[in-house]
């Protein structure tokens, strides 16, 4: 998979942005209860939690729709793809990993899809992961999207001379 000694891949990588695209469209046409839960730090109790419009939603999910489209070739090239079948999950994972870490913001996009050759598979899960460490400090996101039911976002930022600052926040509806 990924590439034969050329930069076009030998096969499509997946949109994540289409992907969530249609989640939001979906979440934007639905009556679901949306509701944003924020919690800093390591604990378990919400400091802030928020009931979402329909119409704040996309900027709520505005993260995950940014991240780089990987089956646009210009894209793809700077990514690799590995498939593996994961016999505990009973899922098949898909991962695009950069070619060059320390060019890219980009770490990590991920995909759990459940096979099934009556219906068809199934993308249950979304994970990435962005880290940008420069001067100004360290800023990093670990992305999770639960497809039809939520997402969640943790940010770390560390700024020079400070300490770590954690933000979750997590995004629910449709349970």
């Amino acid at each position: 998979m990924g590439c034969k000694g050329s930069d076009t891949p030998e096969k499509n990588f997946v949109s994540i942005p289409s992907l969530i695209e249609a989640q939001v469209a979906h979440v934007d046409t639905s009556l679901y209860s949306i509701t944003r839960y924020d919690y800093r730090g390591t604990d378990s109790i919400a400091f802030d939690t928020i009931y979402v419009s329909r119409e704040q939603f996309r900027k709520e999910a505005q993260a995950f729709l940014d991240l780089p489209d990987l089956s646009l070739a210009t894209n793809a090239k700077r990514f690799t793809e590995e498939t593996r079948y994961d016999e505990l999950m009973k899922k098949v994972i898909i991962s695009y990993l950069p070619r060059n870490k320390t060019n890219e913001a980009l770490q990590k996009e991920e995909l759990h899809v459940t096979p099934d050759v009556a219906v068809g598979d199934k993308v249950t899960t979304i994970l990435a992961s962005k880290v940008t460490h420069d001067r100004n400090g360290l800023r990093q996101e670990e992305m999770l999207w639960l497809i039809d039911k939520s997402f969640t976002i943790v940010r770390t930022t560390q700024l020079p001379g400070q300490p770590a600052e954690l933000i979750t926040t997590k995004v629910i509806w449709n349970q």
